[in-house]
């Protein structure tokens, strides 16, 4: 039976074909690990793949089991999903954040989006590469999608090009066929940024809509998981799934519901009322030619489907992430380091900075200019005056962005570029998809930003976009 046909079909597509005895769990995770050796694993691979689950062969023979039977079958039934390697899996996979610091760390518990996987009967394929400490071991010298761990990720659209971050296997897994979708994290940018670069549909959820517990930190503030799907669709289905008020995590006890059937519907793009907010930003100024009529053309599109469009919508605050991070991070990362098991040696920041400095060959190719400074400046209390300042200014920068949409009566904001922080320091969902693709093959996205919680208008209207334009991209091996 020729399964590979398989490796690029959506969620819904597979359980029709498991449904219809045309196709088994374990023929289909057969076929994802073929690939995997195949184009990533090899010589010259893309990088994309940290390390398979030892015991997914036999998860897919339970599953197989289960189909055969009258059991209730869990949404994501047989769906191979690859995992962040800084996500916590209770199992034989390690959770390293990249980090060869952290490679002995066998998690003592499930991340709570793990056990919702888990209890959708989705299969954990693996844990998928990332740049190391998602970015924040150095500032600006790392390239992204390197880690000490895994090597450096290739774009598999262009080898030339970055693959983006952090969660930078994630995204080329997805892209290149060798799992169905996945799961990153975000802190600014890195699920959005990634996604948009390898031509896949990503999404930051509004802060406290999915868990942060058992994801190794960056920020109490900013961090949060999100799907990496090819589709919005498959998107869609998996946020359904991780998202939901978690015990442990404080963040989530507020949450609204959100209904995802209404996400899609023909025609949604009808009176959608679209902000277009213009970065002021040296990535704006600089964009090709060809990016600014591609996206001329895209706006007409949206309003030829009956979206109603408000030209150069003005944000005008001045953000600076770094401020609250680096104060955030060495609290939070010591929290979670002190919470894994004796045979990981490293239990704080200064603890991971010793063992980068005895194993400097391996672990300090670009530095670790970020965790020196945030160990040596911060006091791992957050009680510093500027961290408190930034965090008062927080909440009235999210009610000034809340009076944007109302000021212009909008409903979604569609940025010109990405390159902004706005939605990660609000904590307001984004999602970001393809478009089309340059001249260098490289894809070209577009990145829309919704009220809190308005995950419904979002999807709905990052579907019909993705709809109207009927697109496919596929990188060439």
């Amino acid at each position: 039976m020729n399964t590979s046909k398989y490796v690029y079909a959506t969620i819904l597509q597979i359980q029709s074909a498991f449904v219809k005895n045309e196709l088994t769990v374990k023929e289909l995770v057969l076929s994802f690990l073929s690939r995997i050796a195949e184009i990533d694993s090899c010589e010259n691979g893309l990088h994309a793949v940290l390390e398979i689950n030892p015991d997914v062969l036999f998860i897919a023979d339970n599953l197989d089991k289960k189909l055969q039977s009258a059991e209730k079958r869990g949404e994501l039934f047989g769906i191979p999903v690859l995992i962040k390697d800084n996500i916590n899996t209770e199992d034989k996979l390690h959770t390293s954040a990249g980090s060869v610091a952290l490679q002995n760390n066998f998690a003592p518990y499930d991340a709570y989006i793990i056990k919702k996987l888990r209890e959708a009967d989705a299969v954990i394929l693996g844990k998928a590469n990332m740049t190391e400490f998602a970015n924040f071991m150095t500032d600006g010298e790392m390239p992204d999608g390197y880690s000490s761990r895994g090597e450096q990720v290739i774009n598999p659209y262009n080898r030339a090009k970055t693959p983006s971050g952090s969660s930078s296997g994630s995204a080329v897994a997805v892209a290149a066929g060798l799992c169905t979708a996945a799961i990153g994290t975000e802190t600014c940018g890195s699920i959005v940024s990634p996604a948009g670069q390898n031509g896949i549909v990503g999404v930051k959820p509004t802060l406290g809509l999915v868990s942060r517990n058992g994801i190794i930190p960056i920020s109490n503030t900013f961090d949060t998981a999100g799907p990496m799907a090819r589709t919005v669709e498959d998107a869609t289905i998996l946020l359904k799934v991780i998202s939901g008020v978690d015990p442990k995590d404080v963040s989530t006890h507020t949450q609204p519901e959100i209904n995802y059937t209404d996400c899609f519907v023909n025609n949604g793009l009808q009176g959608v009322k679209i902000g277009i907010y213009h970065p002021n930003n040296a990535n704006e100024l600089s964009l090709a030619e060809e990016r600014q009529k591609d996206f001329k053309k895209f706006c007409c599109l949206l309003s030829d489907a009956g979206a109603v469009l408000t030209d150069n919508v003005e944000i005008n605050f001045n953000l600076n992430m770094w401020h609250m991070t680096r104060h955030e991070f060495k609290a939070s990362m010591n929290h979670y380091l002190s919470k894994l098991g004796d045979y990981v040696d490293v239990k704080t920041v200064s603890d991971i900075i010793a063992y980068n400095e005895t194993h400097a060959e391996t672990a300090l190719k670009y530095g670790q200019s970020n965790l020196t400074l945030i160990e040596n400046s911060s006091s791992g209390n957050i009680t510093e005056p500027e961290y408190l300042i930034e965090l008062c200014k927080r909440e009235n920068v999210i009610d000034a962005f809340d009076e944007i949409f109302e000021k212009y009566d909008i409903d979604v904001i569609l940025c010109r570029t990405f390159n902004n922080i706005i939605a990660p320091y609000t904590g307001f969902p984004s999602i970001i998809l393809p478009i089309g693709q340059q001249e260098d093959k490289l894809p070209m996205d577009c990145y829309f930003i919704a009220r809190r919680f308005d995950e419904t208008t979002l999807l709905k209207v990052a579907y019909s976009v993705e709809q109207m334009l009927g697109l496919l991209l596929r990188p060439e091996f």
